[in-house]
């Protein structure tokens, strides 16, 4: 088992990004974003100026968090699928330089204004995820699909019937805790009635999980967009089911990695982000870590691991 984390949270520069790692005693980054752009989208000369910096400090990264088919893509649109798989091809290139295995994927945008499962949607979600996923099988890549606001995370069902269309070993599961807290439950049709449970998601697809997002938050009511309305929390402060989760996984011997995505200084999908003081911003990142490994140590006690 592994620490990591979405080190652009703690400071927007790498050189910030691995200092807040090393504080942490950690070695891995899960990389989305260095000075606002995302890793895949950076200019060759800025990425292999990344790639220095990371070499130089003994820091890896242990996922790429890729823009690929989120919630910024509809799968109904051929541009939006063209745009992607540029960004996927140009991820590939970049992991292979910095011997990184796993990508961070989705299923394209929710499209919460037609139905829960909608045949032509999910026709196009279906064959494009499967192309993209056959882009990674073939460069030794695992495409691991987060249960964020795209076609797989409007529920659980939404997620086992994804994996029912998507046959192949490199497709493979992140858990967000957080991420029900802030969709809507589409689970038993077409109303945005309420969100969705941490647990309950987690109880049906823990089979398929590789790897955990850890994020926490407070469901405040309804937003734009299929977003929810959310005040985010330290792990287990929040309606995530946290600690539940991370007991369940501990005692059935989960050996993967953990990764931070606090979200409570800066939150990717809104469009202006309210600007936060950098050592504010760095000391939150830390401060979560480290309450993190504390509830895992406070697990594994009560577990007698």
């Amino acid at each position: 088992m592994y620490y990591t984390g979405f080190a652009d949270e703690a400071s927007a520069g790498l050189a910030g990004q691995i200092k807040a790692t090393k504080e942490l005693g950690w070695q891995y980054i899960e990389s989305r974003a260095i000075d606002g752009v995302n890793i895949h989208d950076l200019s060759d000369e800025a990425f292999d100026r990344a790639a220095g910096m990371l070499e130089d400090s003994g820091v890896k990264i242990n996922c790429f968090g890729s823009a690929v088919a989120n919630w910024s893509w509809s799968a109904l649109k051929k541009e939006d699928f063209q745009k992607t798989t540029e960004q996927l091809r140009r991820a590939i290139t970049r992991m292979k330089r910095l011997n990184c295995t796993m990508l961070r994927g989705m299923s394209f945008k929710a499209e919460w204004n037609r139905p829960a499962f909608d045949p032509e949607v999910e026709k196009n979600v279906f064959r494009k995820v499967n192309e993209l996923v056959r882009m990674c099988e073939e460069a030794g890549v695992l495409y691991l699909h987060e249960n964020c606001n795209n076609y797989g995370g409007m529920s659980w069902k939404h997620t086992l019937k994804l994996l029912d269309h998507v046959k192949s070993p490199n497709f493979k599961l992140v858990f967000d805790t957080g991420n029900p807290v802030i969709n809507f439950d589409r689970s038993n049709g077409d109303a945005l009635e309420h969100v969705q449970s941490s647990w309950e998601f987690y109880k049906h697809v823990k089979e398929f999980i590789y790897y955990v997002h850890i994020k926490d938050a407070k469901f405040i009511g309804r937003g734009d967009n299929g977003f929810a309305k959310a005040e985010f929390t330290f792990p287990g402060e929040g309606e995530g089911d946290v600690a539940r989760i991370v007991e369940d996984l501990i005692r059935n011997g989960y050996d993967g990695g953990f990764s931070m995505e606090p979200h409570m200084k800066l939150v990717f999908h809104e469009s202006t982000p309210a600007e936060s003081a950098a050592a504010e911003r760095y000391q939150n990142y830390v401060e979560y870590g480290r309450r993190f490994m504390k509830l895992v140590d406070d697990i594994k006690a009560k577990c007698g691991k």
